[in-house]
Order: structure tokens, then C-alpha cells, then sequence
């Protein structure tokens, strides 16, 4: 077996500086080349006697150490609890487990020489530009996206099917007898190593887009795409009503943006569902207690995170091939959408 004294005499430094290295210990001050040097050595000696006892150990539920890779700020967080209810998944599973989920990460401030040496693990929650996919990949063996799959022939990942879900909402909208549907919607970013971060078509806009214009009823003039956030939610909707002759219903593609969209309605004397109906997205706890109920697409927010960290966990006792889960969706019925108008 592979000792430290070896490692370090072939590394020119002292046992304690090779021990204070492997164990990550933020408090030495040493060269990043000197620093560097130690961990290639290791590596070139095959140096894993911790993670072989970790794997041998009688419990299997102990002594790994995860890290979590956010891509959403705190703010950001609060302003949409998707993200924060995936993360809540995470850190209730490795609980469970008895793993150490004390290494968290915020894209905002990240460098890729941030992450702590001898993580066995690694859960990033939300995209990332591939150069960063690039760069986590070399720092950590195993690596499981959620809400995003970089590569399926590489990592694990858990999603939900967005166009299946979008879908589920309309069919609900148009079975109830409405034709003339808004939109109101965001942008999805995938984050670099730099604070920039790269904005594209949310899936539900595609979705949605595409399948009312083949149906013949798009009504681009009600259709506004801004951020997932409440106030972007009200400021969208205010639009809309300034623009008058608004559609029979909105299909908005977040809870937090439903319930400004609701306030600028109530601001307005205009009744939901009686005068506009609305189908939302998320199906955080706030949508059952918004001013009006609101019917939603309910995503297993908490569940995503449960399943990343099982994965996870697969992979660190031996599985080789990447699996990608695809979670359900279902429709919550509330009053949002009225009900049988037929």
C-alpha cells in the first residue's frame, strides 16, 4: 500500500505538507505548483486508500463526501424555490445516507481550483456551459446533473420531460374549452466560469410556440418572455391588460411569475378564472395558497434531488454505465383554470 512518506519523497516536500494537501486543508500556504505536484504524484501511485476503505467499510452509508455545484445565486433561490426544493432533495438524501454534503459551490464566485481534493462526488443543479462541464469533469470522477443533461453517454443526470409537461398543461387549458391561450415565460441560462451567463429558449416557450401555431392559435401579441421572478411575473402581465383584448387564458410557466401575474389581474378588477383563466408550472406550496388556487404542472422537485444523490451513490459502489432519470409530471387541478365549462 501507498504511503504518504512515499508520496512524499517523490514529491520533494515534507509527510505534513503531503497530508495537509490530500486533506484539503485550507489553512497551508503552499505553492499551487507545489500543491499540484503532490496530487499528480498520488494519482500516478494509485494513492485511494481512503476511498477503499470508505468502499469496504461495514456501513456502506458513511464516509463519503459530496459536494453540491449550484448554479442559482441565494437570491435566486428565494425568488424561485424550484431550485431550492431540488437542493432541499439533496441534502435530505445525503442525510439519510450519512454523507457529508458540507462542500457547497455557487457558480457566481466559482473557480475550478475552489473545489476541495478528495470529494467522491460531485451534484450540479441547474446547466452549465460545456467548457465548465469540461473543467468539473477533470477535478471530480463522478458527477450527477440535475434539471440538465450535459452528455448522456458520460454523466448521470435526472430531468423532467418539459415538452410532455407543456403539453399536459395546454391539453388541460383546451379541454376545458379555452382557445385564445397567452404566454408568459423566461429565459433559460446556462452558466460559464465567468459571471456572464448564456440566455436561450426556455423548452415550455418552444413547446408552447410551436404547438399553437400548429393548431392556429398563437397570439404572439400576448406572449412575453422576461424572468422567473414574481415582479417580472406582474410587470408581464400589466402589459398584457395594457394591451387589451386579452386571451381567454395564460399559460404562465412558473408558480412564483403565476402569482404576480395574479396581482396585476387583482390590481386590475379582472377575475380568474371567471374573466382569464391561468395554468402555471412548478407546483411550489405557495400555488395552493395564491389569492386564487392556482392549477399547475406539478414537478417532484425534492425527488429530482433524492434520485441525484442515489445515482450517485450507484456510481461510487461500481456502476459504469450513465443513466439518465426521467421523472413524471403531473396536473394539479385548482381553481385557476375554473372547471368543466362545457
Amino acid at each position: 500500500m501507498v504511503t504518504i512518506k512515499e508520496i512524499a519523497i517523490k514529491s520533494n516536500v515534507s509527510p505534513a505538507t503531503v497530508s495537509r494537501v490530500l486533506n484539503n486543508d485550507i489553512s497551508l500556504s503552499v505553492a499551487e505548483e507545489t500543491r499540484q505536484r503532490i496530487l499528480d504524484v498520488a494519482k500516478t501511485l494509485n494513492y485511494k486508500t481512503v476511498r477503499v476503505r470508505k468502499q469496504q467499510a461495514p456501513n456502506p452509508k458513511s464516509g463519503y463526501r459530496v459536494g453540491l455545484f449550484l448554479c442559482q445565486s441565494l437570491e435566486e433561490e428565494l425568488n424561485d424555490p424550484y431550485f431550492l426544493s431540488i437542493r432541499q432533495g439533496v441534502e435530505t438524501q445525503c442525510k439519510e445516507y450519512g454523507i457529508e454534503t458540507t462542500e457547497m459551490y455557487r457558480i457566481h464566485n466559482f473557480q475550478a481550483s475552489h473545489l476541495s481534493e478528495g470529494l467522491d462526488g460531485l451534484i450540479v443543479v441547474g446547466k452549465v456551459e460545456l467548457d465548465l462541464v469540461n473543467k468539473l469533469k477533470k477535478k471530480v470522477d463522478h458527477i450527477v446533473y440535475v434539471d440538465y443533461a450535459p452528455d448522456e453517454g458520460v454523466f448521470d443526470s435526472v430531468v423532467i420531460d418539459f415538452e410532455k409537461a407543456t403539453n399536459q398543461a395546454l391539453d388541460h387549458l383546451m379541454n376545458l374549452g379555452y382557445e385564445k391561450i397567452g404566454y408568459i415565460g423566461g429565459e433559460q441560462a446556462a452558466h460559464g466560469p465567468t459571471k456572464e451567463k448564456r440566455l436561450f429558449e426556455d423548452e415550455r416557450y418552444k413547446v408552447f410556440h410551436q404547438r399553437m401555431e400548429n393548431e392556429g392559435k398563437l397570439t404572439q401579441e400576448h406572449t412575453f418572455i422576461g424572468e422567473f421572478t414574481m415582479t417580472d411575473g406582474y410587470r408581464m402581465m400589466k402589459q398584457s391588460i395594457d394591451k387589451g383584448n386579452l386571451p381567454d387564458a395564460y399559460f404562465i410557466a412558473s408558480d412564483p411569475m403565476a402569482i404576480g401575474a395574479l396581482r396585476a389581474l387583482q390590481e386590475n378588477d379582472i377575475k380568474v378564472p371567471e374573466d382569464v383563466a391561468i395554468m402555471s408550472f412548478d407546483d411550489i406550496e405557495m400555488a395552493k395558497f395564491a389569492s386564487c388556487p392556482l392549477s399547475t404542472i406539478h414537478v417532484p422537485t425534492k425527488e429530482m434531488g433524492i434520485s441525484a444523490v442515489k445515482l450517485l451513490m450507484d456510481r461510487l459502489k461500481g456502476r459504469e454505465l450513465p443513466v439518465k432519470v426521467t421523472l413524471p409530471t403531473k396536473i394539479v387541478k385548482r381553481e385557476s383554470c375554473g372547471w368543466d365549462r362545457n
